[in-house]
């Protein structure tokens, strides 16, 4: 077996005193895992970092052998995009941490790998961190354990949505939810219009959101935590500054 591609560096682990086992998050192959000759050369330290987005040949005898990737190129290095910023360094770890445990091998991705292409793309920008949130949003979608907000939960009405149940995910309106409020999620309007200019309040509300979701509907049921720098967002979120 064998074919070629591009993807994105989410986990390095060093193999042996040269080499390093890499996995990557592609656009056609989903999550690839490859061992790599040689990576931790001289050239290697500017091409082996997480977010790092490179070329490579696959090879394999079988399809359960590990891939061995070959003739890796630097793309696109991402690396110095994030470590002046500690909170962007959280969350570059947080997002590949979150790939690594979510994402079986050789899934397809689908929208989730636009969301995660997208964070990368602005991760310069000053709304970066919206990009983020937009990530875990559809990374629920992906584990099938999305939102439903289309309409409220209780009267069917598609206008008007205000809140998310904590317990179900599904919408309610403002008419519905005002006297549940303080124990109700904010609808997340930005995500629902593709605004990436919400108010910071917006971005936190749904960080805290898709927090609780993935943690209760996902890593809970297989004895996993959100990702240690993960919880530091929120915290980062207070200083966030954004042009609307």
């Amino acid at each position: 077996m064998q074919f070629s591609g591009e993807g994105y560096i989410i986990k390095l682990k060093n193999h042996g005193e040269k080499s390093m086992i890499a996995t990557l998050i592609c656009p056609e192959h989903g999550k690839i895992v490859g061992f790599i000759n040689g990576a931790r050369s001289k050239r290697g330290l500017g091409i082996y970092q997480l977010g790092n987005y490179i070329s490579y040949n696959a090879y394999a005898r079988i399809e359960e052998n590990m891939l061995s990737l070959k003739g890796v190129e630097l793309v696109k290095a991402h690396t110095a995009d994030f470590m002046s910023d500690a909170d962007k360094i959280g969350a570059l770890s947080s997002l590949c941490r979150l790939l690594d445990i979510c994402v079986a091998e050789n899934d397809n991705l689908g929208y989730l790998y636009k969301a995660v292409k997208d964070f990368f793309d602005h991760s310069k920008e000053d709304n970066w961190l919206v990009y983020y949130s937009f990530f875990e949003y559809y990374l629920l979608d992906f584990l099938g354990v999305g939102l439903d907000v289309n309409e409220c939960a209780v009267t069917g009405k598609t206008d008007g949505l205000s809140y998310i149940s904590p317990k179900t995910g599904r919408a309610v309106c403002a008419e519905i939810g005002e006297p549940y409020k303080d124990r109700l999620y904010a609808y997340p309007h930005y995500i629902v219009d593709k605004n990436y200019r919400p108010k910071r309040t917006e971005v936190a509300d749904l960080l805290a959101l898709t927090g609780n979701f993935l943690t209760k509907n996902f890593l809970a049921g297989h004895n996993l935590q959100l990702p240690e720098k993960r919880a530091n967002l929120l915290n980062g979120v207070k200083k966030y500054q954004i042009k609307m």
